[in-house]
């Protein structure tokens, strides 16, 4: 028996996923809150995962299909688990969002039913396409964050159907490509700075090429690898001309014509005063980094200074933060941006014995805050968020 409209739905939706998109895209949003938690600088990553997928055979479809046609399906045998893998790179916008394309091969999966008159009815179907997605991250630990994903996938459904007996096939492949959406969680773990492990979850929507939507369930563990991370850039040393003391002219009075003529007056040279020389972080660093902008003449001139008195030892370069955020976290950015400039002065001929960097945290604010909205409460404590040098001899304090 002819049948002219296979129609198996291979793909089951069996939730109302636009209720959990909504969950998701509400939880994507509330990331920004964490403004402290998770330093993860601009910059481009590649990635490769791969795990199992499962999709959901619906028999009692193919089943009232086959009843059309004046066929009884009397048993099903499914294959509703397979293997799949995706290929990804993404581009890092901020410490909480990020843009990510990729290309994904969901496997294969199928049906085989007998009938009723005798006969075998078989379909497959494989899925592959391209996606892309928007990528909320939560900062759970220093090295774990977790995320979620909203996106679109274009994918391509190739099936393929086969009768045996009683059963006849009138369109043995049909294929379609489809824009569906698409979701996700999962968790990251960084085993390093530019390589991180990545756990997650992701439902597609797709079409399965014969007028039927559903989805399909991949679970699958990868890699991450970021590109860029950046370092400090080379700087054209600048020449710098050491003021000069000026000559100090010698009064000497006219001596009467009987009398000697008096000493010279000796006026005694200036002492060098020694005091702390302060940096707004916000001059060395970008938001939340500590990775130093470029150029840096104020930390030149200290370097400078520094190669000319040989005496001045045990400096102390010491980073603070604000008291947004986990403490946790504030001390060990403190501990980054000290240590930065002092490879940056040791990058202008400083010797490293002279210095020592350390991590301050939220310690000695400078100003206490009462402001109630974030944005006014941040730019109020921008002089908590600074770099300390001393002892350093200096002319003035720089704000």
């Amino acid at each position: 028996m002819a049948l002219p409209k296979p129609i198996p739905k291979l793909l089951e939706n069996t939730m109302t996923f636009a209720h959990t998109s909504a969950k998701l895209g509400l939880l994507a949003l509330a990331l920004t809150a964490a403004s402290h938690a998770f330093a993860d600088e601009p910059g481009w990553y590649f990635g490769v995962n791969g795990g199992g997928t499962m999709a959901t055979i619906d028999n009692a479809r193919i089943a009232r299909e086959l009843l059309a046609q004046g066929l009884t399906a009397t048993s099903f045998s499914n294959r509703e688990r397979d293997s799949g893998y995706k290929l990804y790179g993404g581009y890092q916008l901020n410490r909480n969002f990020a843009l990510e394309a990729g290309y994904f091969d969901l496997g294969k999966f199928g049906f085989t039913s007998t009938t009723t008159p005798a006969g075998t009815f078989t379909g497959d179907i494989k899925l592959r396409g391209i996606n892309l997605d928007l990528v909320g991250s939560l900062p759970l630990t220093e090295k774990f964050s977790a995320f979620v994903r909203i996106g679109a996938n274009y994918a391509e459904a190739q099936d393929s159907f086969s009768g045996t007996g009683a059963v006849r096939v009138i369109n043995p492949n049909p294929s379609s490509r489809e824009t569906n959406y698409k979701a996700g969680l999962g968790l990251q773990y960084a085993l390093s700075e530019p390589l991180a492990l990545r756990l997650e979850a992701e439902r597609y929507r797709v079409n399965d090429a014969v007028g039927n939507n559903g989805h399909v369930d991949l679970v699958s563990l990868g890699l991450v690898y970021r590109f860029g991370k950046k370092s400090p850039q080379p700087v054209q040393r600048a020449v710098y001309v050491a003021p000069v003391e000026p000559i100090r002219e010698v009064m000497v009075s006219p001596p009467p014509p009987p009398a000697p003529m008096p000493p010279p007056i000796v006026t005694p040279a200036p002492v060098q005063r020694y005091e702390k020389y302060m940096l707004s972080a916000t001059e060395l660093f970008g938001f939340d980094s500590a990775v130093l902008q470029m150029p840096q003449p104020k930390l030149d001139d200290v370097a400078v200074a520094l190669n000319n008195d040989a005496g001045i030892r045990n400096v102390v370069i010491s980073g603070y933060t604000d008291h947004l955020g986990a403490a946790k976290y504030n001390q060990k950015l403190s501990e980054r941006r000290a240590s930065a400039v002092k490879g940056y002065l040791v990058g202008k001929g400083v010797d490293s014995n002279r210095l020592q960097a350390e991590g301050k945290g939220e310690a000695n604010p400078v100003v206490v805050c009462t402001e109630k909205k974030l944005p006014a409460l941040i730019k109020c404590m921008e002089p908590n968020r600074r770099v300390e040098i001393e002892p350093f001899g200096v002319q003035r304090k720089l704000r």
